[in-house]
């Protein structure tokens, strides 16, 4: 079985193994995981993830205080650093530390949900318009090529408005619905070019139906270049879900985000410069390790990765 076009373009085919020196084969599983394993900066992004959905996961049990906790608008407003207080306190005396940490349970978790529902709807209607073709492949595309020109904070703003209050809920939702049209158009590329490989051929030859052509010989050969992708946008959605936050048409204000403590801190932000500062290390380091994660991938899954020994 040849490479097929996609590999030649774009990532590893998962369904070919890496042949060795010895005339044995290694999975091609393997290959990209030792690949991706010998990546310092990838993993050291998969330890800052791993560190922060941990933190997300267990906040109730590691922050310090209660998140929307006044502890003493008197004696503990806007108190810096401390031992007491690591991060300091805000203006209504809350600890920031604790508000860090809860804020990550929020952000990341919009952040993963909406990239799952994008990248699965991008997906399906990529596949689908590379799949069928013709005059409804260019329908579904001019579609896709109209929501593109709009630019996507502009599109988040306006709907957001439109809809008035968004929960939690509903953010991932906003979210969620427009990130999937560069996936699509990913996809379609990558579907089109795998049915025309000679398998897929084959496989219409002994009477394999559409659905299993699809889902079977040509989708596995998209989940590399979308895993990539998702991964990228974890970041991404991380600071637009910031930036709407701050805004005030995200998040709602009494939850702790990141977003949140961005607005709550920049009222007086030279004075009390800890609050948008370590929201902005975590923020930053979120971005970071996705983006170190995300070309890790991309070059462990390349088609000039070389075979493990």
């Amino acid at each position: 079985m040849r490479p097929s076009r996609f590999d030649a373009a774009a990532l590893h085919d998962a369904s070919v193994p890496a042949q060795v020196a010895d005339g044995g084969t290694i999975p091609p599983a393997r290959v990209a995981w030792r690949a991706f394993a010998r990546d310092r900066s990838a993993v050291g992004g998969v330890i800052i993830l791993l560190l922060l959905a941990v933190m997300a996961i267990l906040a109730d049990h590691i922050a310090p205080y209660n998140p929307r906790a006044l502890l003493d608008p008197i004696r503990l407003k806007n108190v810096a650093p401390s031992l007491d207080f690591p991060f300091g306190t805000d203006q209504f005396s809350r600890d920031v530390l604790s508000r860090v940490i809860h804020g990550a349970r929020v952000s990341l978790a919009v952040a993963f949900l909406s990239v799952i529902a994008a990248a699965t709807v991008g997906t399906a209607y990529g596949a689908i318009a590379g799949y069928i073709g013709g005059w409804i492949d260019s329908a579904m595309m001019r579609f896709v090529d109209a929501l593109l020109a709009i630019p996507r904070v502009l599109l988040l703003i306006a709907v957001a408005t439109l809809w008035g209050k968004v929960d939690v809920v509903g953010l991932v939702v906003l979210l969620g619905v427009t990130g999937w049209f560069g996936v699509s158009r990913l996809v379609r590329s990558l579907v089109i070019g795998a049915s025309e490989d000679e398998f897929v051929t084959a496989a219409r030859a002994l009477g394999a139906g559409h659905i299993r052509i699809l889902t079977l010989h040509i989708l596995p050969q998209v989940a590399s270049p979308v895993l990539v992708a998702a991964t990228l946008a974890i970041g991404n959605v991380v600071v637009i879900e910031s930036g709407l936050t701050f805004l005030g048409m995200g998040v709602p204000q009494d939850t702790p985000s990141w977003g949140g403590l961005f607005r709550d801190g920049m009222d007086a932000y030279t004075a009390h410069w800890w609050v948008p500062l370590f929201t902005g290390v975590a923020l930053v380091a979120t971005v970071l390790a996705a983006n170190l994660v995300a070309d890790g991938l991309r070059q462990a899954l390349s088609p000039r990765q070389l075979p493990a020994r």
